[in-house]
């Protein structure tokens, strides 16, 4: 896993280093409802490269009361924060910006994109919260999630672009 003649040790450890960081952000000062930790290993140590979250239903949306904890796994590569994590809804949720796997299509967490090494796991989590009540119809990832959106566009005015 790792090349001890450079590159990829020395990637890991930034990589390790900026996620401390975040864990420390995140304990000290976290958007209220939110949770999100390094999962658990079998032997009770924490994995920094494998995190466990939850969102809170946005106030004033259809989501609201709601805690979305049907787990968001945020999975972390050694070259991190080079490249995005990789958040995943586990059990899959149906949404026109969610995967079928229940990988998150959102423009923040594509390297070809919108993606920063200076993004926090805060505001990747803000993000995919905003995409919840606001689709990307520019970017549908689920073709029935999609339609069935643009079929209902009476509901909101944000189907009228469909």
């Amino acid at each position: 896993m790792l090349n001890r003649k450079g590159g990829q040790l020395i990637m890991s450890g930034i990589a390790t280093g900026r996620l401390m960081e975040e864990r420390k952000a995140w304990r000290k000062n976290h958007p209220f409802g939110f949770v999100a930790r390094p999962a658990l290993n079998s032997d009770g140590t924490r994995n920094l490269f494998n995190w466990e979250c939850a969102i809170p239903g946005k106030k004033g949306t259809i989501w609201e009361g709601g805690l979305y904890r049907v787990r968001i796994r945020m999975q972390f590569k050694d070259d991190y924060p080079s490249t995005p994590p990789k958040c995943k809804f586990d059990p899959p949720l149906f949404h026109p910006n969610v995967y079928p796997s229940g990988t998150v299509c959102l423009s923040l967490l594509d390297e070809n994109k919108d993606w920063k090494p200076s993004v926090s796991i805060r505001e990747l989590l803000l993000g995919i919260q905003e995409l919840l009540d606001n689709p990307n119809v520019e970017d549908p990832a689920q073709a029935d999630a999609y339609q069935i959106y643009c079929q209902n566009r009476s509901v909101s005015p944000v189907f009228s672009i469909c």
